[in-house]
């Protein structure tokens, strides 16, 4: 794994997190409690800070940034951020998926308990709304979310992921 410093800013790592063997973080990162970055995922806190709160699963070859003075990172609670996504100068609430494939661009901001569709791309300054689904190019909504739904779907993904991590960390 690479973990470095750029420009005097170390990444804040709490113990209880999972970083895979050839994950990378970089900068102005802090992650919260119960986190995993996997395989190949990088989060380069170099240009902004990328705050992350607790049970933020980073999946494989997805990848964190902002832009430059203008857009930093964060990233709330139970948020599941898919394979290859890239999540950029953006804001994600609470209780979240990001789909795999999935671009959220700079000055979004991901209200609670939604989901982005695998693919989808949010394009820059978009609000998406609580409690419902986007998909497409440019994402758009395509319908609400059922308590069901979030329970099933966005808790269900981020309390796996915790219990993924503990079987690297066994080893």
């Amino acid at each position: 794994m690479i973990i470095k410093p750029v420009n005097g800013k170390h990444p804040q790592i709490p113990e209880d997190c999972f970083i895979a063997e050839n994950a990378t973080i970089v900068g102005d990162v802090e992650m919260g409690n119960e986190c995993s970055v996997w395989f190949n995922a990088v989060i380069r806190g170099d240009v902004h800070f990328i705050k992350m709160g607790n049970k933020v699963n980073v999946q494989d070859g997805a990848v964190i940034h902002a832009t430059y003075k203008t857009s930093p990172t964060t990233i709330g609670n139970n948020v599941s951020i898919g394979h290859n996504a890239i999540v950029h100068g953006c804001t994600i609430h609470d209780n979240v998926l990001i789909g795999m494939g999935s671009i959220v661009m700079d000055d979004c901001v991901v209200e609670s308990n939604t989901i982005i569709a695998a693919g989808a791309v949010v394009s820059k300054n978009t609000r998406v709304e609580s409690g419902s689904i986007y998909a497409g190019i440019p994402a758009k909504k395509i319908k609400n979310i059922s308590p069901e739904l979030t329970k099933g779907e966005i808790e269900r993904i981020a309390n796996n992921y915790v219990m993924y991590s503990s079987w690297f960390k066994q080893v």
